[in-house]
């Protein structure tokens, strides 16, 4: 049983809020000002707090300043009935785990204290700190066992190697591993991008240069082939080489020698990884890349699949990232949600989406909904899915599902305004509102269980 404390000058929001922690099987503790809180503070084990945003003396956003010095892992949900931009990046920079706008359902409550407790137990393990797991080639798909199975059978050899995929699906990682896995080891790993340098430039970026060879050359430079010297030299989107350019990485290739600009040729001992998102076949097809390097580069080939294709790598690669990216983990729905969805961008993008939530969900757990940004799965639904939508505007939809709701509920508990309002998941005051506002039958006498609380429990 955790404590969490409520902090509100508001003494009727107190106590609703109080009866939804004792639900939770919690105890709350209540503070009618942002100074009882801290003194409390001092004084008490507090697990997770409750702080309204606007009280007399010290507000909200204040008191969070003062717990963050105090108890910096302290969980603490911000509640406000004014919600504006300002407040609410001021609240979540400061560290809150949530910011609710009132009024705040029993169900939502519920969760943020779910929430704000489960990160108390998701850290306290770890002393605060996030395991962080290196960097490696992750994956248990047959297509990558295949992969990994012939980087260990060729990570020894001088070798080329030529690495195809889309973009995003990993294949400096693999180039990597390669490296990292062989005798070239404990040298030099250098990575050129082909496509990111201007052709005018790319010459000297991979031969380097010698002093006063043209205008600009203030001093002598080595060039890729040179810095990888007893390692590896990786060549990313070699497929957007220039033509001129292709000659001479041949000539590297079949001779082992360089030539620096303004320079003499120079032996060079480096293997060289190439890779590439296009399809080389058909580029030499259209005459936009030469047949003998082809050739030359395609001794052994690596195709990476799509991380569509490979649905069995999305968890272990997801679980990996977040290990990096911090101690968080994801439960069921998320998981479902993470292998259902297509990738477009490959592996590039479920990192991306995996540093996302890292950053903006405050608890250890990921949900699907932290990660409804990707949007709705390109599958096909499943049958028994949910049915279309009325063919009428939300806010009729949504005043007849509340009505329908609230008169089920209603007759569940035999009118008992109470019970209805906690089967809802809803305040009771909220639950008199939304009866007023649709025309919901026995109003009146409602009403008058509102101003006396003790009838209404009653009820």
């Amino acid at each position: 049983m955790a404590t969490v404390l409520i902090v509100d000058d508001d003494a009727a929001l107190r106590d609703a809020l109080g009866e939804v922690v004792a639900d939770c099987g919690h105890t709350p503790r209540f503070a009618p000002s942002g100074e009882v809180a801290l003194t409390m503070l001092a004084n008490d084990a507090v697990d997770a707090m409750i702080l309204d945003l606007r009280m007399p003396g010290l507000d909200g956003l204040e008191v969070l300043r003062r717990v963050r010095t105090r108890s910096p892992s302290l969980p603490v949900t911000v509640l406000t009935a004014h919600a504006s931009a300002a407040n609410t990046i001021e609240a979540m920079r400061l560290g809150a785990f949530d910011h609710l706008t009132k009024p705040v359902g029993r169900a939502e409550l519920a969760r943020v204290v779910r929430g704000m407790l489960a990160l108390n137990e998701g850290w306290a393990g770890s002393g605060g700190k996030p395991p962080v797991q290196p960097e490696g080639l992750i994956g248990v798909c047959e297509a990558m066992r295949a992969v990994q199975k012939t980087i260990g059978l060729l990570a020894d050899s001088d070798t080329t190697v030529l690495i195809t995929g889309e973009t995003g699906t990993g294949k400096e990682v693999v180039a990597r591993a390669i490296h990292d896995h062989g005798n070239r080891a404990a040298a030099p790993f250098v990575a050129v991008n082909c496509a990111a340098i201007p052709s005018e430039l790319m010459e000297s970026e991979l031969f380097g240069h010698v002093k006063g060879a043209f205008t600009g050359a203030t001093a002598d430079r080595m060039g890729a082939f040179r810095q990888a010297a007893g390692g590896t030299l990786f060549l990313d989107e070699i497929g957007d080489m220039d033509m001129a350019l292709q000659a001479k990485i041949l000539r590297a290739l079949q001779e082992r020698t360089v030539t620096p600009i303004g320079g003499k040729p120079l032996s060079v001992d480096v293997r060289v990884v190439a890779a590439t998102h296009r399809d080389l076949r058909q580029r030499v097809r259209e005459g936009g890349f030469r047949e003998d390097l082809f050739y030359r580069l395609h001794v052994i080939p690596i195709h990476l699949p799509p991380l569509r294709e490979r649905r069995a790598d999305i968890l272990p690669l997801a679980e990996a990232f977040l290990a990096q990216a911090g101690n968080k983990a994801l439960d069921a729905d998320a998981a479902a949600r993470l292998v259902a969805h297509n990738w477009p961008g490959n592996v590039r993008e479920l990192r991306n989406v995996v540093e996302r939530v890292a950053v903006l969900v405050r608890g250890p757990i990921v949900t699907a909904a932290d990660i409804d940004f990707l949007g709705r799965s390109d599958h096909p639904p499943r049958a028994g899915g949910p049915a279309d939508p009325p063919d009428e505007d939300l806010t009729s939809a949504v005043a007849k599902l509340e009505t329908a709701m609230i008169r089920r509920a209603l007759d569940r508990c035999a009118g008992n305004r109470t019970e209805a309002a906690r089967l809802l998941g809803i305040h009771r005051p909220l639950l008199y509102a939304k009866m007023k506002r649709y025309g919901i039958e026995a109003f009146e006498e409602q009403t008058a269980s509102v101003s006396n609380p003790d009838a209404a429990k009653g009820a």
